[in-house]
This record gives structure tokens, sequence and C-alpha cells, in this order.
């Protein structure tokens, strides 16, 4: 039972607000005009913020577990290469393949993943969250960049889009944040610590804390108005249109995501002295691999010419969905003492 309250603790709060969007949507309390600023906002406001304000956070770089690092990259570019393959063979229409192709290997690391590594691990899995997402949030946002830039042509241009991909990396505003946020924490890194603290003699949050809460108000943001646009802009009618799709990619992430990568992840803790997880890692794991796709799955597709209205229905059922497999997964590696 503390399972389910625990997994149900995680994705829940992602489903009201998906909800409350929708009803205040369909009461016309929010219009379209609303939904198109909302998405502009977080995807080159809050999200951008948020991303630099959580990579200027860490503590330390040096404290980086690399093993899970090491294993998280790894898997992210295994399921990168099955999403090709689900995207091909999942729809004939240049503007699903990027958001079938996405929907395996992005998952909804930033806004799910803490609050369900606490639940399964406590406070040392929410550390070993934060320390992966310095590196698996700027992967994760790359490569879905090339992926929802692969199969769309420039309306202006007739050249394919792998000509134009790394400027339109270069110039994607969440890509920008995570390179500012590194170099500011290399920066800090730099600076001189005091000799009696061992804290750095100069930091933003310590010296300048009207910047700090501006960034940390800003970046709350991200999250709650992401789930309630995405809501507003939520039809159900939409699935009888793109039923194939909407199955496709929440099997995808739902089924094959972590059933390619967690077993994966057991069979080399065991076999192997290098990949030793423990009970602060397999959460952490859990919420890459495990968890519904990405909201910002669905701003960026319509900030990036891809098919809007099949990013939100994977976004939303494989939220749904995910409330019974992450279930599942953690019931399985509960019973064999992982978790």
């Amino acid at each position: 039972m503390d399972t389910l309250l625990f997994s149900l603790n995680a994705v829940l709060p992602i489903l009201i607000l998906i909800g409350f969007g929708y009803l205040l949507k369909r009461v016309n309390f929010l219009n379209e005009n609303f939904m198109q600023v909302g998405n502009k906002f977080v995807f080159r406001v809050a999200l951008p913020v948020l991303l630099f304000y959580t990579i200027y956070n860490i503590d330390d770089l040096g404290d980086i577990n690399w093993p899970v690092v090491i294993y998280s990259v790894i898997g992210v570019l295994i399921l990168f290469v099955i999403g090709l393959i689900v995207a091909l063979s999942g729809t004939d229409k240049p503007k699903q393949k990027g958001v079938l192709w996405q929907v395996v290997f992005r998952s909804n690391y930033a806004i799910i993943g803490i609050p369900l590594a606490r639940a399964l691990g406590g406070e040392a899995a929410v550390e070993v969250v934060a320390l992966v997402s310095a590196v698996i949030v700027p992967l994760i946002n790359i490569l879905a960049v090339i992926a929802l830039t692969t199969f769309i042509r420039d309306k202006d241009s007739d050249e394919h889009p792998f000509k134009t991909t790394l400027l339109k990396i270069a110039k994607n505003p969440l890509i920008i944040a995570i390179i500012l946020g590194l170099v500011a924490l290399l920066i800090r890194s730099w600076i001189p610590v005091d000799s009696i603290t061992g804290m750095p003699v100069f930091t933003i949050k310590d010296n300048l804390t009207f910047i700090y809460t501006t960034m940390q108000w800003l970046g709350q943001t991200a999250s709650p108005l992401a789930l309630i646009v995405l809501g507003g802009t939520f039809e159900f009618f939409a699935v009888k249109e793109m039923k194939k799709q909407v199955v496709i990619g929440s099997i995808a992430r739902v089924i094959i995501s972590p059933l390619m990568t967690l077993p994966l992840a057991v069979i080399l803790a065991s076999s192997t002295d290098f990949f030793s997880f423990n009970i602060a890692e397999y959460p952490a794991l859990i919420a890459l691999f495990a968890s519904p796709v990405a909201v910002s799955s669905a701003i960026m597709a319509r900030e990036m010419h891809n098919d809007e209205k099949l990013a939100v229905q994977l976004v939303v059922w494989t939220t749904i969905l995910s409330i019974l497999s992450i279930f599942i997964i953690v019931v399985i590696f509960r019973s064999m003492g992982l978790l």
C-alpha cells in the first residue's frame, strides 16, 4: 500500500494540474491566445531559467557518481536509437515522426524525477538525481532537438533539415540556458573559498540574493504553468485521429523504455564492480527510464513545427499509464531488495 501511495503522490499532482487546465479551458476561463503565449513563456523563459538555476545550484561537480551518470547516458543513447526505429515504423507523417522518436528517450526527469526519487530513496536519491541531471538534461534536450528537426523541412527552404540542425540546436533556449548554467557553475568553482567555512567567497546565492531569488521564482513557474497550458490544449476526441500513434508512443515510453534499460542496470550491477548501484542510485534510474514523457516535449513540438496534438496526447496518456508501470517496477525492485 505504501508503494502505491508513493507512486500516486509522485504522479497525481501532474494529472491534477493537467485536469485543472483542461477544466479552465472548457469553461472558457482560458483562451487560445493564453495557450500560445503560455507556451512561449514556458519554452523561452521559465524552462531555461529553471535549467540554469538547477545546474548552477549543484554544490560540487566532484560529487558526481560517474558510474550512474555513464549508465544513464548509455541508456538514453540506446533509447535514442530505438526511438528512431519506432518513428520510422510508427507513422508516415513527417510531423509525427519526431514526436514518436522523442517519446522513447525523453522522460519527465525535471518535474517528476525529484519527487519520485525522494519517495523511493530519500534525500540521498534526490542528490543523485540532481547530479545526474547536469549531464542527462543537456543530452536529452540536444537529442530532442535532433529528433524534432530531422524530418521537418524549412518552410522557406528546400534544404534537408540536417543542414540546419546544428544552428537550431545553438539557438534553442534550453540549450543556451544549459551552457550558461555550466559556465556559471565552472566560474563559481574557480572562485576562492573561505578558509573557515570552505564556501566560495562570492556567489549569486549568498551575495546577489535578489538575482538568485528571482531566478528561483521564475523557475518555479515552469512546471505548474506548463501542465496547466498542456491541459488546456488537450482534446479527448483527437485520440481517434491518431489512435495508432498514441498507442505506439505510449507503449514505447511506458513499457519498452524501462524494459530495455532497468533490467540491464541490475545485470551490470550484479556482474561488474564498476556499476555498483545501490538504493540511492536505483530510484534515479527508475525516475529517468520509467517516468512519463517530459511535459516540455509538447511545448517544444509546437515551437519546432511538429505535431503538437500528438505530443500532448502522449504526455497525458504516458502520465496516466505510468502510475501502473511505476508501481509494478517499484514492487519488483523492492522484492529484489534493491529499494
